[in-house]
């Protein structure tokens, strides 16, 4: 028994420079976002280039006023391909060095140990799977979509409703909205995404339109990802 019959959520990753006019967008309209975040290279060092879009991680310091009221999640110390760690001979240690010391920085850094996580490039091999259960995660995102509503069978291997660039976006919100949920069979509309994709392809109005949608009613709870999944414990 989940306690509501229709929720939305978000999940974005990497904690860059975007995210900022993204949490504004999101606070404005009632939304909330679970933000993945590398702690050992949250900096703005840690950048690249995408279609000549400069694409930085935030610092550290202040962040936690920034995502106030949304949820922090695990993206791996260093954002390491999880299919390369398992390769590892020290399987263990690095797998600790990769998710724990994570987990830990966000408890110290944002005043809650996390149980959520998204995993790099969406890559779960079941070694990373099944350590991360040890850890105290309790679901793990993938970049799969279902282009549905249900909730998930197996958090760990959570896939969304549709990234924020589907080209169904906007049909499958007009689809969630007209649908009619249960509390015993909850519907979840899940998207999820990167902030800078909005500066690369220049439309920062898709996010504003799907809130705008979305937003104001009283019959769609809107929670973290957690809240959502775990019936707001």
């Amino acid at each position: 028994m989940y306690g509501f019959k229709k929720a939305v959520t978000f999940s974005y990753d990497d904690g860059i420079t975007q995210d900022r006019r993204l949490v504004e967008i999101f606070n404005r309209y009632g939304m909330k976002c679970t933000f993945n975040l590398n702690t050992g290279i949250q900096s703005p060092e840690s950048f690249f280039e995408i279609e000549k879009v400069h694409i930085e991680r935030m610092e550290q310091e202040g962040l936690a006023e920034l995502y106030q009221g949304h949820e922090i999640a695990l993206h791996g110390l260093t954002h390491a391909f999880p299919n390369e760690l398992v390769k590892q001979e020290d399987l263990q240690a690095a797998l600790e060095e990769e998710y724990l010391r994570d987990a830990k920085n966000i408890e110290r850094l944002y005043g809650k140990y996390p149980v959520g996580m998204a995993y790099a490039y969406g890559d779960c091999p079941d070694q990373v799977v099944e350590y991360l259960k040890t850890i105290g995660i309790k679901y793990g995102r993938t970049v799969k979509a279902t282009h549905g509503f249900g909730m998930p069978k197996d958090p760990m291997l959570l896939e969304s409703t549709c990234h924020h660039e589907d080209e169904r976006l906007f049909e499958l919100a007009e689809e969630f909205l007209a649908a009619e949920g249960s509390q015993e069979h909850p519907l979840l509309f899940y998207v999820w995404g990167h902030s800078y994709e909005f500066d690369v392809n220049d439309n920062w109005d898709r996010i504003e339109k799907l809130c705008q949608m979305l937003s104001g009613r009283e019959d769609i709870f809107y929670g973290t990802n957690t809240q959502c999944l775990f019936s707001m414990e």
